[in-house]
């Protein structure tokens, strides 16, 4: 396996060992989650453009990298939001831009990496789509075989593309719990590619905090960042991004990190304003919004540590309003999806608790292309006779 030299090896989060990188599943000696670690010290400097540029704070160099041109998305200014929010300036991080349409494309490229340098030739997970969709892809660049465990509710063109990357698919009746119990019974010798199962997938994540603090549209590292969350990769990846750059001097401070989930499926919301250290499943999950219906996220311990380390929390929204944030920005152009709108919808939720400065630059990250959850958005649109 070629690893970067800065690259540690992973650690259990729960009895602290420190295992070879090829454990890509929980620790062996516990069977808690593992956690990737580095010797900054060691990190080469960040050179070249695109997703390898940030090998030398990852796993895997850039030259062992599974990428179909993951990253490199856009920051779209939203003036007339900063206006509303009563902030300096306002943008959207269109994670849709990705090869697939999704922020997920980066947590699977160096999962896919981590597997195939791994020497594995099947790689499975669970997903409530857009996952399966990414990892498909991803898998087929690499030569490997994958299969994908989907709730029946998932969107049909995640389904199409599974099997027309050349994935294999098994469509679960019910919600995102029965295709992960089905995953559990069905894995066989494949390699896990499961949120927070696969350490690897928010090491990938973090890319999003290096383009954040390098674009040059903000000058810096934007104040805030709300971000849409179902399993929490993208939170714990911010979280993770952001103390690696600041323990190479990049930026000064990490922003001030925001999770929103809609009111029918909030388990990160609900620990956070009871001031768990854990996150209870929410027994009847109910919300529009599917990739954003996880009621009881494997990672949710490092979720919350992220979220309390930067100081900051979490909200729920209606999906009235996820709909209306995405429907509204989409009215001005932006491809946003539902659960894009759910960062809209929450910056405004957290504009009424004035939450922001006004002189914030504010980030909302739209992890889906609206391509993807059109006919939820435009059902949206007909009830209110449009």
């Amino acid at each position: 396996m070629r690893t970067t030299d800065a690259f540690a090896g992973l650690r259990c989060t729960d009895c602290g060992t420190t295992h070879d990188p090829v454990a890509a599943g929980r620790c062996p000696e516990c069977d808690g989650l593992l956690d990737a670690v580095y010797d900054h010290d060691s990190a080469a400097e960040l050179a070249g453009h695109g997703f390898g540029r940030y090998a030398p704070l990852l796993p895997f160099p850039a030259e062992a990298l599974v990428s179909l041109g993951v990253g490199g998305t856009p920051l779209v200014a939203v003036p007339e939001l900063a206006d509303e929010l009563g902030v300096a300036a306002a943008y959207v991080k269109d994670e849709g831009r990705n090869p697939t349409g999704a922020f997920v494309d980066r947590e699977a490229a160096l999962a896919v990496t981590a597997a195939s340098e791994a020497g594995a030739s099947n790689v499975a997970l669970p997903t409530t789509g857009n996952g399966g969709q990414a990892a498909a892809a991803h898998a087929a660049r690499a030569g490997l075989e994958s299969h994908s465990f989907v709730p029946s509710r998932t969107p049909f063109v995640n389904k199409a593309m599974i099997n027309v990357h050349g994935g294999e698919m098994t469509v679960v009746e019910g919600r995102y719990p029965e295709a992960r119990e089905a995953f559990a019974e069905g894995t066989g010798e494949r390699a896990s590619l499961a949120p927070f199962e696969n350490p690897y997938r928010h090491e990938g994540a973090k890319t999003l905090a290096y383009e954040l603090a390098e674009a040059v549209t903000l000058d810096a590292a934007p104040d805030v960042v709300v971000h849409p969350t179902a399993h929490g990769t993208g939170v714990v990846g911010l979280h993770k991004g952001f103390r690696d750059l600041r323990k190479r001097n990049r930026v000064d401070a990490a922003p001030r990190l925001y999770a929103v989930q809609p009111d029918g499926c909030a388990p990160v919301v609900n620990a956070v304003e009871e001031g768990a250290e854990t996150v209870s499943a929410v027994e009847h999950p109910d919300t529009i919004c599917g990739p954003l219906e996880v009621p009881e996220p494997t990672g949710g311990r490092q979720v919350l540590e992220a979220l309390r380390v930067n100081g900051h929390g979490a909200v729920a929204v209606s999906d009235d309003a996820l709909l209306e944030g995405a429907t509204g920005l989409a009215a001005d152009g932006l491809t946003m999806g539902a659960t894009g709108g759910a960062a809209v919808a929450g910056a405004r939720q957290l504009a009424g608790r004035d939450a922001f400065d006004p002189d914030d630059v504010l980030v909302l990250v739209n992890p889906t292309t609206g391509n993807k959850e059109d006919d939820i958005l435009r059902s949206h649109l007909m009830k209110q006779g449009i």
